[in-house]
């Protein structure tokens, strides 16, 4: 699992949704499977079912729709049998794509789904962190990238001091 894949699993943790990531779908007579699945969340009150895939690739958009469109047809024909039996599913499934780099004039979407940049996420991510208190409302430890997160949001307005620092500064000297 990639670093967008937890953080997007932490997100949705967190956010009240049941989440599965890395799943196999599609099994195959003679062993292995028809793909992988990186991350489907279930909102169970707002009957909300995402599929979402992540990529830290650089391929040209048009490997990208083919490589998306094949995740989310195989998600399409999997997500109903492989996970989260015995629970009512909405018929529709949101999909998007996360990918960290997108640039300027990226689509806003690709290979069936919606794209989101790395950048918009952890900016969403920012913003739902930015009223909370790691003091007296701590992300929980179990999610540990959304904890960082929520540190680096409180800190947003702190200014820097050079004495309070891990590091010196160039041309700093230790206390």
């Amino acid at each position: 699992m990639n670093h967008l894949e937890q953080l997007v699993s932490e997100w949705l943790q967190y956010s009240g949704y049941f989440v599965r990531t890395a799943v196999m779908v599609g099994p195959r007579s003679r062993g292995g499977f028809e793909g992988e699945l990186d991350v489907v969340g279930l909102q169970v009150a707002n009957k909300h079912l995402l599929h979402i895939e992540c990529s830290l690739d650089a391929h040209s958009w048009a490997v990208r729709e083919q490589r998306f469109r094949k995740k989310f047809d195989q998600g399409q024909r999997h997500i109903r049998d492989a996970l989260f039996q015995g629970l009512t599913l909405p018929e529709t499934i949101d999909r998007v794509v996360v990918l960290q780099f997108a640039g300027r004039n990226a689509p806003e979407h690709i290979g069936g789904g919606r794209l989101v940049t790395g950048k918009q996420f952890v900016r969403e991510i920012l913003d739902g962190l930015k009223d909370t208190d790691p003091a007296s409302g701590a992300v929980p430890s179990t999610f540990p990238l959304l904890r960082t997160l929520q540190l680096a949001a409180a800190a947003q307005d702190t200014p820097s001091d050079p004495k309070r620092r891990l590091i010196p500064a160039a041309g700093g000297t230790l206390p």
